[in-house]
């Protein structure tokens, strides 16, 4: 007796009526999920839908056959006809009964291929009119040769199954039907129920064979490439069960001793040193030090040692890079962006990406920086970055003096540690971040060894591919690392390492450009930094101009960003006070906020007396004026030098008193008694060191205007070494000359004919705002600096 005889008189009474309903010529359905019943094949479904129960249980209790049919969406749980395919198999239910769990369960078996027509509305389950579908007559040849290699790859594909059944190679055998093999393979293959309705719908005998076969013979190569496998991994698995159990029992042991846990972080040190992605050499280094660990006690000295010398092995990005996302056009709008002007820097920028985008793999020089503070030189590093894609990691270097720092210390004693370039790679946890080496200038040797020396290798592309870090002993490849540099002074990098680099120069600042960048930059940023919104608080131009020109004398903008957030300070307080709640900032309140000016137009401290030129020097932060004074008191005719000249500088007056005695007539000093006058040159700002032979022309101009009574005109400045025979020789730093003269308001600008070249470094700006006149000798000079 079934289990459905069990069920209620009510139930049995509800599908009687049903039944009554069902005409002959209409078919049950039984919606199923992921399915697909071939005839011939019997298959256990569970039911728990209202629908599938009602058609189970008629077709159970009539007798008749029930259709099965998949559903295009498995997610539906009321399907509709339109919902199901249209082609599926005709079953017998073989038996249908209930679960201890209260779940019911059919067990059917597959006879026939219908289609269905349409469906019968009023129904408890779905129901449809059908039609059977009849497989079309082919060839006995061409059947025959299909259903040898349908049976022969069968046999192969049961023959490679773990754990093959001897039966199921007799049933195989025994089919002679093609189509009743087919459907049997079909049922059997591991393939998706969408290709196995697929194939359920194809009418046509040998398409379906065809593709059988293609679906089978995929499935016996990756059966016969799993076995493969399995064979290979075979000896290995020996292996590594041979090494299980013996840390098994080494495992054992330690939990006797109550070293269990060091066991379970030495396993996890042996998988990341498996996953860190190390070069042959440096695993096996991390390899010996790990076995080293698991012979030594844990309260050892050397135990800590070695382990945070495991944990450096680790984090270190040995096969991490980052992709280089190099977009030239986009490279360019990130530069100007975060930078005013620099139209050279930018330009040669650009180059260096444009032919690293089309040679990856060629060894790119090192740029380097240099220029006065505040002009930019970290932040290009950061824009760098920004073009690139990569991480932007920086090394400061101002003030290091042991190599170590550069090098790493030897594992030799407690705390030990790797180098600077080390520990910024493990920072960037990749192999390839843009590295600025910050103030490369400010490196000094000492009794420690010389870090600059320890960079050479570092900075060669040549070399950098295996750096060998003292701390690490194993070497790292730094050829993908992007360095730049930095530096304010380009003498004091020493000579081998500045070799190794791409100069780019930074120059000062113009007027306007500053105005340009407070605009564009610095009041935006200091906004945010002060909590202000754009409607709150804003500047004038004539504001930042007072502030540049009154406030700050330097070659960047660091001071005058300072300047503006105090401003912007006082403008906070007066908002969080109630006192306004916008705030219009003008030249009018500057004075209020910052006090009184700090630095007078130099055109009216320039004294309208004999004896004062106005001479250019250059500075570690840009150009600068200098004032040479000099005067004449009876005495025995010596010569007087002060504010602290160094002794290029004191030499360079010496020579200007000679020079200016030897052209005694043609000055018109032919009846001066030197011997009777003692000449005092000063140079002011005497707190301040100076040197240099660049000042030779302004004091013999000082003294000439002197000894002749003639005043120097207060637009001229002027630079030059002069020798005995009165030729004016040339200086360096022309550029940071001519925009500290632009600074001061100075219109001409004296300089040796000798360093026309070195008009194109000026820029454009300040080149159409100062007139040049070249030196060839002192008598030029006098021409155009005497009234």
């Amino acid at each position: 007796m079934s289990d459905i005889e069990h069920r209620t008189g009510e139930q049995a009474g509800g599908a009687a009526a049903a039944t009554a309903s069902v005409p002959e010529d209409v078919l049950i359905i039984l919606p199923v999920r992921n399915t697909v019943v071939f005839p011939g094949a019997v298959v256990p479904l569970t039911i728990g839908r209202k629908v599938s129960l009602a058609a189970a249980e008629e077709a159970s209790r009539s007798g008749r056959p029930i259709g099965l049919l998949m559903q295009r969406d498995p997610t539906i749980d009321e399907p509709q006809g339109s919902d199901l395919h249209a082609v599926g198999t005709i079953a017998r239910i073989v038996r249908y009964f209930t679960a201890r769990d209260g779940t019911q369960h059919v067990v059917c078996q597959g006879e026939r291929r219908f289609r269905t027509l349409d469906y019968i509305a009023g129904m408890p389950f779905l129901a449809a009119r059908f039609d059977l579908v009849t497989e079309q007559a082919l060839e006995q040849t061409e059947l025959e040769a299909r259903l040898r290699i349908l049976k022969e790859r069968s046999l192969e594909a049961i023959s490679l199954l773990p754990q093959a059944m001897p039966e199921l190679a007799g049933v195989v055998n025994g089919i002679e039907s093609p189509g009743q093999l087919a459907d049997l393979v079909a049922g059997f293959l591991d393939i998706k129920p969408g290709e196995k309705q697929e194939i359920l719908e194809t009418v046509d005998l040998r398409r379906r064979l065809d593709r059988v076969i293609e679906h089978l013979n995929h499935q016996v190569e990756v059966m016969k490439l799993s076995r493969k496998l399995e064979e290979q991994t075979k000896e290995k698995i020996d292996e590594r069960q041979r090494e299980f159990y013996l840390r098994e029992q080494l495992k054992a042991i330690r939990n006797e001793l109550g070293e269990g846990e060091e066991s379970g972080e030495l396993d996890e040190l042996r998988k990341a040193i498996a996953a860190a992605g190390m070069p042959e050499e440096a695993a096996q280094q991390a390899t010996r030090e790990l076995k080293r660990l698991e012979r030594m006690p844990e309260e050892s000295t050397e135990h800590s040692m070695i382990r945070s010398y495991l944990d450096w092995l680790i984090a270190l990005p040995w096969a991490k890079l980052d992709a280089e996302a190099i977009d030239i056009a986009r490279a360019r709008e990130i530069l100007d962006e975060d930078h005013f002007g620099l139209p050279k820097v930018k330009q040669r920028i650009l180059e260096y990406l444009a032919v690293r985008k089309l040679n990856p793999e060629g060894r790119s020089p090192i740029l380097c920086f240099v220029g006065p503070p505040g002009v930019g030189k970290t932040s290009l590093g950061q824009s760098i970055a920004r073009a690139l894609g990569l991480k932007f990691v920086r090394a400061s270097l101002g003030g290091v003096h042991d190599e170590a720092e550069i090098r790493g210390h030897r594992r030799t004693y407690i705390g030990s540690l790797p180098g600077n370039v080390m520990q910024q790679l493990r920072k960037a946890g990749t192999r390839n971040p843009v590295f600025m080496l910050d103030e490369m200038d400010k490196l000094g040797a000492s009794l420690h060894g010389d870090p600059s020396s320890a960079l050479l290798e570092v900075l060669d592309p040549e070399q950098n591919g295996s750096f060998r870090d003292n701390y690490l002993g194993v070497p790292f490849d730094l050829s993908k690392v992007f360095f730049l540099g930095t530096a304010n002074v380009l003498d004091a990098i020493p000579g081998p390492l500045r070799d190794r680099m791409e100069i780019i120069e930074l120059p000062g600042y113009t007027q306007e450009e500053k105005l340009e960048i407070a605009r564009r930059y610095l009041v935006q940023r200091q906004r945010r930094a002060n909590g202000l919104a754009e409607a709150q608080v804003q500047v004038d131009d004539a504001a930042l101009q007072l502030i540049i020109s009154r406030y700050t004398r330097e070659a960047g903008v660091r001071n005058l960003e300072r300047e503006i957030g105090a401003v912007l300070r006082n403008a906070a307080v007066r908002i969080t006070e109630g006192r306004s709640e916008t705030v219009h900032i003008s030249a009018d309140g500057i004075a209020e906020v910052l006090g009184a000016p700090r630095f007078e137009p130099e055109v009216a401290l320039r004294t309208a007396t004999a004896g004062v030129a106005t001479g250019l020097a250059w500075t570690p932060v840009g150009g600068d004026i200098l004032f040479v004074e000099a005067t004449a008191v009876h005495g025995k005719g010596g010569l007087i030098l002060t504010g602290q000249l160094g002794e290029v500088m004191k030499e360079s007056a010496q020579a200007a008193v000679t020079l200016v005695k030897a052209r005694a007539d043609s000055l018109g000093l032919g009846d001066y008694r030197f011997d009777e006058h003692e000449l005092h040159i000063h140079v002011p700002a005497g707190a301040i060191p100076k040197d240099g032979p660049s000042a030779g022309v302004a004091l013999f101009t000082a003294l000439a205007s002197l000894l002749t009574g003639r005043k120097v005109r207060s637009d001229v400045a002027m630079t030059g070494e002069i020798s005995l025979r009165g030729l004016v020789l040339p200086v360096g730093g022309i550029k940071e000359k001519a925009l500290a003269a632009l600074r001061a308001g100075i219109h001409t600008v004296l300089l040796p004919a000798r360093n026309r070249k070195d008009l194109e470094e000026i820029p454009d700006s300040a080149r159409s705002q100062l007139e040049f006149v070249w030196l060839e000798t002192v008598d030029d000079a006098l021409r155009q600096a005497l009234e």
